[in-house]
């Protein structure tokens, strides 16, 4: 693995400077990188991080997130929840979309219906927060069919988009991206946000510049944001050391240290909601990519705990994650997801003989093959991880064979169910297990229930302790029926929890950004103060 030589001209490092100030150069100009880019500017289409942090800077939700991630108002100015079944919304008066039309409740009708569609990630959210009905022009209800213990974490997750413009453009419903769907949505956008779209190159460079006519008051004083993917990590961090780019949302973890010790450079970290996990096929009867022929061996459980027991997950902390990283054994973003409790969130023990023994049982003392399949530019080490995966199961006889590709390739693979064995990983502002039951782990199901269970396991007893989970009121019973659970998902070892991540952000000394639990850069709380 090679480290990060700052002083070392590195190939592609003067092409990149170039593209990068062919921006005209402004004191107020926000220069920043990533590993990854942006899939689709379609707001609804896409549920990940990067994706939804971009979009962010864009679209705005009827709530936010504040610093410490508590839900404020947004495009509402208060809500009520008028009895189990009903919340009312006022929204705010006077705000306008990018292209000067008005936002009002036939946008928010619109957006919450079309983030409802199945081409839509968020379907499972915005099912949540129910059906919602136009009262006048700034208010609105929603009407729920069931209690929703979590409507506003729900409700956070949900973009709102103009219906005229949408119905313009031909964009009324989600593009459907893991079929490589293209429309206006895909390179345009019309948000009410604090930024507007001003170009859009996908793997070249994201544009953007301040809204003038936005309705809230911008903490920073970034005028304008030119984003570009540097998908090498010695690339992206000599570029940063060398003042051609402001900001980097993903150092590696094994140059940190340097980093913190780099002179007009400054280190901003914290541990992030977000939990990674490998997940693994327990629904074909054969592996699509395996070598095991007429049997699935990840639905025998003793394979599964196997694997489990033989993640040397100390080393993989100390060697490769260079302490940026939590060990745990729990299967939620955040320990609160589990209301901290220490059973859940403790691991199986590094044990590579009990492993063997319980391969040998199950019938596999010769192992078996089967590819991995691993993004390369989505989670911190994402692809080194998986490679010191294949070397500490090789020893149980499991010959793995890394797939490791960009987001943009890899999540419409997992979408189509393609793939064997897979890495994800989980997490955001919502601590509550629910958006992680649901989503990930129930049995799949119609209007996004275990839409990201790519393994598609099935375990009934869960399924039915993690439905009434989501319709409990009571706040004793339902943290009673949450971990019971996770406690038969563990049980079951249905995936295969690593840690969560702690996240370094990287700057120059003269940008002033905020850290956010959910790894979230909103850059109208960024200041770029003259060098």
């Amino acid at each position: 693995m090679k480290t990060l030589t700052f002083l070392r001209p590195l190939l592609g490092l003067a092409a990149l400077c170039a593209a990068l100030w062919a921006v005209p150069a402004a004191a107020q100009t926000l220069r920043w990188a990533s590993q990854g880019d942006p899939q689709t500017m379609d707001p609804h289409s896409q549920n990940e991080s990067m994706t939804n942090m971009m979009n962010g800077q864009v679209y705005e939700r009827l709530v936010r997130r504040d610093r410490q991630l508590n839900i404020v108002p947004g495009l509402a100015t208060e809500w009520q929840q008028v009895g189990p079944l009903l919340w009312r919304f006022k929204l705010r008066p006077g705000v306008k979309f990018h292209d000067g039309s008005a936002f009002g409740a036939d946008d928010v009708v619109y957006s919450v219906q079309r983030a409802q569609a199945p081409t839509s990630q968020i379907a499972n959210y915005a099912n949540g927060v129910g059906r919602p009905v136009k009262v006048d022009d700034l208010t609105v209800e929603f009407h729920l069919d069931k209690v929703n213990p979590i409507f506003l974490q729900h409700l956070d997750a949900l973009w709102m988009m103009s219906k005229s413009w949408s119905e313009k453009h031909g964009v009324t419903r989600p593009l459907d991206f893991k079929n490589k769907e293209e429309s206006h949505a895909s390179l345009n956008a019309n948000g009410t946000g604090p930024y507007l779209l001003v170009s859009r190159q996908p793997g070249i460079r994201t544009t953007y510049r301040r809204n003038p006519a936005w309705w809230d008051r911008h903490e920073g004083n970034v005028q304008e944001i030119v984003f570009t993917p540097i998908a090498n990590d010695a690339t992206r961090l000599a570029a940063l050391v060398s003042g051609e780019i402001d900001f980097v949302l993903d150092p590696a973890p094994r140059d940190v240290p340097r980093l913190r010790a780099t002179p007009g450079v400054k280190v901003i970290d914290g541990p992030e909601n977000r939990i990674v996990f490998i997940g693994m096929d327990q629904h074909r009867d054969e592996l699509l990519h395996g070598s095991v022929k007429d049997r699935n061996p990840f639905k025998d459980v003793r394979v599964r705990r196997a694997l489990y027991h033989a993640v040397d997950i100390e080393t993989m902390r100390t060697r490769l994650m260079n302490g940026q990283s939590h060990p745990t054994g729990g299967l939620t973003p955040s320990p609160l997801g589990s209301y901290n409790d220490a059973d859940i969130e403790k691991r199986l023990p590094y044990d590579v003989a009990l492993a063997r023994r319980l391969m040998a049982e199950a019938g596999y003392a010769n192992g078996f093959e089967v590819t991995l399949d691993c993004p390369n530019n989505r989670y911190v080490n994402d692809e080194e991880i998986c490679i010191a995966l294949a070397g500490m199961w090789a020893q149980i006889g499991v010959r793995v064979r890394v797939n490791a590709m960009p987001r943009a390739t890899y999540f419409p693979k997992l979408e189509k169910y393609d793939t064997s064995m897979y890495m994800l990983g989980w997490g955001g502002a919502v601590t509550d297990a629910e958006t992680t039951l649901t989503p990930v782990m129930r049995n799949p199901g119609d209007k996004g229930v275990g839409f990201y269970n790519y393994g598609r396991s099935r375990n009934d007893k869960f399924d039915e302790l993690a439905a009434a989970s989501s319709v409990e009121a009571d706040p004793a019973k339902r943290e009673q029926l949450v971990k019971a659970a996770l406690r038969e998902f563990k049980e079951q070892v249905h995936v295969l929890p690593l840690h969560r991540q702690v996240i370094p952000w990287a700057a120059r000394a003269n940008v002033d950004v905020v850290h956010r639990a959910d790894n979230w850069f909103e850059v109208q709380w960024v200041n770029v103060r003259p060098r």
